[in-house]
């Protein structure tokens, strides 16, 4: 089995060696725009519950057990893909990573535009997310 990876990966990257062979290069990508800064950011998760709120460089975090929430400053940043966003909550590095792709939470019949990874206090949580100009569909509360 380590062969065959090891074959893969070798094949791989005579592929990407041979493209680059050819005088192509890459060009530069736009960046993510799918979420206008003034937006407003709902993001949501499960096991364990979750949400956060991020809005014009201030993002609160609450959990059930902290209803009241923590607040931190973060700074934007626009990847090909999505936008991430950094800081610190409690003393410990903060990330979080939006990128549009329909996500479900599993506990009602919504459906939500983007996908959420969150590094909160050392824990990485999943979830979904919406924006107040991209709204989740289904029923308002699960």
């Amino acid at each position: 089995m380590g062969n065959l990876r090891t074959g893969l990966a070798l094949c791989a990257g005579v592929m990407v060696l041979s493209a680059c062979s050819q005088d192509e290069r890459p060009g530069e990508v736009d960046t993510f725009d799918g979420i206008g800064a003034d937006e407003v950011i709902m993001l949501t998760g499960t096991e364990p519950f979750w949400s956060m709120e991020i809005k014009q460089g201030l993002l609160l975090y609450t959990t059930p057990e902290d209803l009241d929430g923590e607040a931190a400053t973060v700074s934007r940043f626009a990847g090909n893909n999505g936008l991430g966003f950094a800081g610190e909550l409690s003393e410990q590095p903060l990330a979080v990573a939006v990128t549009s792709g329909e996500c479900s939470d599993g506990m009602s019949d919504r459906t939500y535009p983007f996908t959420a990874t969150v590094t909160v206090k050392g824990e990485q949580l999943n979830g979904c997310g919406y924006t107040d100009q991209s709204p989740f569909e289904g029923g308002e509360a699960p």
